[in-house]
């Protein structure tokens, strides 16, 4: 259901008739736009009503929530001194412009922070997206939004959607897995709390698996907004997740045990029916009771691959208890006092939130309430379980699930959640023996049968191009060292390239534990992506080296680069720098300032690190991508991050914040003045019908 996309046209090619050019008839669309969707199903007001999710008397007020549109929520993401100054343009000029351009008929801004994130680093808009797309007062914060996006400094997400990772307690030498991680906002959060100490290679890493193949694709984006050597996207059924293993110091082989494990499971989802309104025609109480199963397989996998000591974070989108407090019921009684629930609710100040129930009903398809299983009509018998009724009275005290936390979309005007925090105390009282699905070993035997490396689509997903790190002594290697003076410490054996013959295009970096991760488990494990680009071919004849500095991984490789290719920059000539977008007409390096004359006089040409560092108490920290030409200097950015860093230094960005509205309203213009002087007007509206 929903929206039909932009440009969609009922006399597509694929709705007319083979050799036909006239139009044929309209085909019917069933689909409904989501402003045309009753927001109203009796059934489930009548479900979680007689299960009492909230208080009687807010049992309205909870309803009515359901209906309102969503409100919008970023993130500050980066470096200290960069969030530092992210939040110092979010609290000043950003708001102020919004502000300012308000008018008495749009909407006025309300934003703020989150009172419960840390270091107001999350903010929250009483606008909804439509809302900022529509009225013209905000389109310097569409642009910012979009641009800061992309260049990966804020991330866009909702708000109850942040609260697992903080509740994980990731540290940066901690090994996580993100057990159904796509579409990847948490698992972009995870490696945010990973590089929090500012380290660009800690010893810890981020792996983010997903069944769905496709949707992998979409996490290794949201993964390459952060440049982070430490993450892996692997492609798998989470409920039989293979063990992973690495190579001990020994050199022996052990299975990996994570610290912290994130079990975003999936689920119903009615507790998005804020941003996903036609949940509303789709819901029925068998939802939940279809799901319970697989998600309860799901956790108990990730209990077992979970260290003793460890954490695990079940959340789900539900209101449904028995997709929640159900299933942490059932694996504390199967597990045997292997896992206890962890009180969070001090966790984070501010935060307003439901205890977990501990008593609930269970209800059929056509919603007949039953207390107990011994209750359920026969004909219900095979798909109400035992395992979905609450814990005796006499037991709950055992089980403790008023710890998980519920939070519900009348409370801080949000969607509705649910978490748990479960720590290991024990192994399980079942042998946590290695994993490995039918599906995997039948991966292998296909991979193992064919000779060719390159990369074919198949029923689960492409074959992935392989992952070839370089040896003790690669050729390519000595000439990248010798150029850029590389410190003996740096490894090069944490480098990579995706193809086994030819020219190397792109080299990537990991961590070395991430690196052993890949050499380990390639037979076994089917890894989508690793690595973050740190140096890129550019065959250039005033080049002593084949390969250029990429933005990607220059935070992780610029401890190991020698000083001879550093230049440091003052603000007011990186800013000449960052404003120039013609790469054939780079900036001579005779009307840049004396301090860069000087440093760049002996430097040969090629890449070079641009350097820019404030003298404030949190001072901000900017390496660029530079390149050292015959005569000029300029640096290697992309739109959006060129506009970040212009918006950081105080520089320009007219050029780039362009007002959509006025820019429609000039292209109306021509339009009508073509039309007044009776020349054709052809646009998406316009259809062309052969005679």
């Amino acid at each position: 259901m929903g929206r039909r996309k932009a440009g969609f046209r009922k006399d597509h090619h694929f709705n007319r008739k083979k050799g036909n050019s006239q139009r044929t008839e309209e085909v019917q669309d069933s689909r409904k736009p989501y402003s045309d969707i009753i927001k109203e199903n009796e059934k489930f007001v009548q479900y979680y009503k007689t299960l009492g999710v909230c208080k009687e008397e807010e049992f309205d007020e909870f309803i009515t929530s359901l209906k309102t549109d969503l409100p919008a929520t970023f993130r500050i993401t980066g470096s200290k001194g960069v969030a530092h100054k992210m939040l110092e343009i979010v609290q000043g000029q950003l708001i102020k412009d919004c502000v300012d351009q308000t008018e008495e008929n749009e909407k006025a801004l309300k934003i703020f922070p989150l009172p419960w994130y840390p270091n107001k680093l999350a903010w929250q808009m009483e606008l909804t997206r439509k809302d900022i797309r529509r009225y013209e007062a905000y389109y310097k914060l569409h642009n910012f939004l979009i641009s800061e996006t992309e260049h990966g400094t804020i991330s866009r997400q909702e708000t109850v959607s942040m609260i697992p990772p903080l509740v994980l307690d990731v540290e940066p030498h901690h090994k996580v897995l993100d057990m159904c991680a796509a579409p990847g906002s948490k698992t972009a959060q995870l490696l945010e709390l990973l590089h929090n100490k500012d380290d660009p290679i800690p010893s810890g890493y981020v792996i983010a698996n997903d069944v769905d193949n496709k949707r992998c694709y979409m996490l290794v984006h949201q993964a390459k907004r952060l440049n982070s050597p430490c993450v892996a996207v692997i492609n798998h059924d989470s409920a039989v997740l293979p063990n992973l293993f690495s190579t001990s110091p020994d050199g022996s082989k052990q299975q990996v045990q994570f610290d912290r494990i994130l079990c975003d499971v999936p689920c119903s989802g009615d507790g998005t029916l804020r941003k996903n309104p036609d949940i509303w025609m789709k819901w029925t109480a068998a939802n939940g009771i279809n799901l319970h199963g697989i998600q309860t397989r799901i956790l108990r996998r990730g209990a077992e691959l979970l260290a003793v000591g460890g954490k695990i974070v079940y959340s789900t989108c539900s209101i449904n208890p028995i997709e929640n407090e159900a299933v942490i019921h059932r694996i504390l009684s199967e597990t045997d006092g292997a896992l206890e629930l962890v009180d969070v609710s001090g966790h984070l100040p501010g935060l307003k939130f439901s205890p977990g129930m501990e008593d609930w009903l269970v209800a059929s398809r056509n919603l007949e309430f039953y207390k107990t299983f011994d209750d359920v009509d026969e004909k219900w018998s095979t798909t109400i379980r035992p395992q979905m009724f609450p814990p005796k009275p006499e037991d709950r005290g055992k089980y403790n699930l008023n710890r998980c936390i519920r939070i519900l979309p009348h409370q801080q005007n949000t969607g509705a959640f649910f978490v748990a925090v479960l720590k290991k105390v024990k192994l399980l009282n079942c042998k946590e023996t290695p994993l490995i699905s039918d599906e995997t070993k039948k991966r292998e035997i296909e991979s193992n049968s064919s000779n060719s490396q390159r990369k074919k689509p198949r029923k689960d997903g492409y074959r992935e191009d392989p992952f070839v790190f370089f040896k003790e002594e690669e050729p390519v290697w000595t000439d990248i060292k010798t150029f850029y003076k590389v410190a003996d410490p740096f490894d090069s054996k944490c480098l990579l390239t995706r193809c086994h013959v030819g020219k190397k295009k792109n080299i990537y970096l990991t961590s070395e534990a991430v690196r052993d991760l890949v050499v380990t488990n390639q037979g076994t494990i089917k890894f989508i992506n690793t690595g973050v680009k740190a140096f890129v071919r550019c065959d250039n004849k005033n080049m002593k080296c084949a390969f250029r500095i990429a933005n990607d991984g220059l935070e992780s490789i610029y401890p190991f680069i020698g000083d001879d290719r550093k230049v440091t920059i003052p603000k007011e000539d990186l800013i000449t720098l960052l404003l120039n977008d013609d790469p054939q007409h780079s900036p001579p390096i005779v009307s840049l300032s004396e301090t860069v004359q000087k440093q760049v006089e002996d430097l040969s040409p090629g890449s070079c690190v641009l350097i820019y560092k404030e003298d404030t108490v949190n001072p901000l920290m900017i390496h660029i991508s530079g390149w050292r030409g015959t005569t000029s200097l300029r640096c290697y950015m992309d739109r959006h991050s060129t506009v970040h860093l212009l918006r950081l230094l105080g520089g320009d960005i007219s050029k780039y914040d362009v007002n959509k509205f006025k820019k429609t309203m000039d292209n109306e213009f021509v339009d009508e003045k073509k039309e007044d002087n009776g020349e054709s007007i052809t646009n998406e509206s316009v259809v062309q019908v052969g005679k």
